[in-house]
């Protein structure tokens, strides 16, 4: 049974896909008769370099040609042997098999003696030829260095590392590249149209996407496709054979965090562990797809690169988010998430690094400068055009300032230590609103986590019996007395100093003795100090 790669495999250089740089410049060659001796196709599998090296062949030897033309007729009695793999003129060989010396001198350097008539040439097709032996490539050597008239030599590699630069600087070199999943995309339709098959041009993205720029790696994927689901292929059907994309998975993925859906976001890569999906290279995926989105945020021409690379399905999604993410973020997060990748390597919970990443972006603040989805219920969800129009307060801030210990003791139930950061804050009245001021940003975004924003606002609301919007800044100058910043007119819990009541040990020539209260002012601060972070003394 004919595959598709070889029943749709190009019979002329128009029909070639991609690798326009190549057919350019050998085309101009066949049409001025500068024909080189030798030719070296480079480049990753299923690119074209042995379909290339055939029409080549099929061009030069092609008897209806007319001068200045370079495609070949494809009717005549050469290039008819020549698709038919019978032409005595054409002679391919397999490196991989033939490695040896005198495979070389049999099937190359002996064949190449032969002579052929004026109007044609005999062409060597060596495909995989890096796998040739030293003596081989020795021996090949002589050959390509003095060739018999009308003779070419095509070598074909997936790995130019591997030969020698005595072979390279021989050989006109020509470098293939990945094909782009948009001209892959345009080759399947046409398949699809030529079998009579009904396919959603999304899934023909999903295939050349899968494919990673190799053609013939998206023909077999297309015929895997076609042969469980008949004439009409849906998503579902295509699904059971389509290796699941986590390019996908990670547009979903960034769309959750760009809407602050920590939630969602946690979820699904939840989902994806329960199904299997390597988060490592989920994480690689993902880093790659910011990466892209950053450079298209900074150049319209990568930003065409970008929409080649993902296809139209996904680069409908994917344009929102760059028009609606700064360059500024995708950097943060794409730092997160290369940290992400790095500890998961070490993680006993391998999802961790990534909820982790996933919390601390969601929590943070705005997306962008004219795109805010900050924390739910901070005042900032407004557009920048009306941050000017917050509502007031329900509260005034004198209010709160008075009740202040009370919202301390209340948040002291819910959790012992976030009642110590919030001695350090200083609530103030800012164009309106309540904001907490924190001295330190650690502070700051230790209550800007959402679970802890939560106790936050539930403790001021079960003191006022109200939801009370509020927002957090940050003042370095801000002065904090004694590691407690409590604001001066808020009313202090203060503990009288206790008298031992002998005036005879308390003072000594007119002076009293401090010495206990420094050191109980010393333990006061080193227990305040333990509890603002959480912490004990261990020794």
């Amino acid at each position: 049974m004919t595959t598709l790669y070889q029943k749709y495999r190009p019979s002329n250089f128009q029909e070639i896909v991609n690798q326009n740089h190549i057919k350019i410049t050998l085309q101009n060659e066949i049409e001025t008769n500068q024909m080189a001796h030798a030719y070296l196709f480079s480049g990753p599998r299923g690119t074209g370099k042995t379909t290339m090296a055939r029409v080549l062949a099929k061009a030069v030897n092609c008897e209806k040609r007319g001068a200045g033309e370079s495609e070949p007729c494809g009717q005549c009695a050469s290039c008819q042997q020549i698709t038919n793999g019978t032409s005595l003129d054409i002679i391919e060989i397999d490196a991989a098999s033939h490695t040896g010396v005198d495979n070389v001198r049999e099937n190359i350097i002996s064949n190449a003696r032969i002579a052929v008539s004026n109007k044609r040439h005999k062409i060597f097709i060596i495909d995989e030829v890096h796998m040739l032996s030293i003596s081989a490539f020795n021996a090949l050597l002589k050959t390509l260095e003095e060739p018999p008239q009308n003779v070419i030599f095509i070598l074909c590699t997936t790995e130019i590392h591997k030969m020698p630069t005595t072979i390279i600087s021989r050989c006109q070199r020509f470098d293939f590249k990945r094909i782009n999943v948009g001209d892959i995309t345009q080759k399947l339709e046409y398949i699809a149209r030529k079998e009579e098959v009904k396919i959603d041009r999304s899934v023909l993205e999903t295939i050349a996407r899968n494919s990673d720029g190799h053609m013939r790696d998206a023909e077999s994927l297309l015929g895997q496709v076609f042969s469980i689901s008949g004439q009409e292929i849906t998503q579902e059907k295509a699904d059971l054979v389509i290796p699941r994309s986590n390019l996908e998975s990670a547009v979903s993925l960034i769309e959750f965090l760009s809407n602050k859906d920590g939630a969602q976001a946690i979820r699904l890569v939840n989902q994806l562990v329960d199904e299997g999906v390597d988060l490592k290279q989920l994480t690689e995926d993902l880093i790659e797809l910011l990466r892209r989105m950053l450079l298209a945020k900074i150049s319209v021409n990568l930003a065409e690169k970008f929409s080649q690379d993902v296809g139209q399905n996904l680069e409908g999604r994917i344009q929102p988010l760059i028009k609606k993410m700064s360059a500024e973020h995708l950097v943060k997060v794409i730092s997160d998430f290369q940290q992400a990748q790095i500890d998961i390597k070490t993680s006993f919970i391998a999802q961790l690094p990534l909820e982790i990443v996933i919390v601390e972006i969601c929590s943070s603040g705005p997306v962008s400068a004219d795109f805010f989805q900050p924390v739910k219920g901070s005042p900032t969800a407004l557009p920048p055009a009306d941050a000017g129009k917050i509502s007031p307060l329900p509260v005034q801030i004198d209010e709160v300032r008075a009740k202040w210990n009370e919202i301390l003791l209340k948040v002291k139930k819910y959790n012992h230590s976030l009642s110590f950061i919030l001695k350090i804050c200083e609530p103030r009245d800012i164009d309106g609103s309540l904001c907490l001021v924190f001295k330190y940003k650690f502070h700051r975004d230790r209550i800007e986590q959402a679970g802890i924003r939560q106790l936050v606002d539930k403790a001021i609301q079960e003191i006022f019996g109200h939801p009370v919007i509020f927002t957090t800044g940050l003042d370095e100058n801000m002065d904090i007395a004694n590691g407690l910043n409590i604001p001066n007119n808020v009313n202090r819990e203060e503990n009288p100093p206790e008298s031992s009541g002998n005036s005879e040990t308390e003072k000594e020539n007119g002076q009293e003795d401090t010495s206990g209260k420094e050191q109980n002012k010393g333990n006061n601060n080193v227990d305040n100090i333990l509890k603002m972070f959480g912490g004990k003394v261990i020794q």
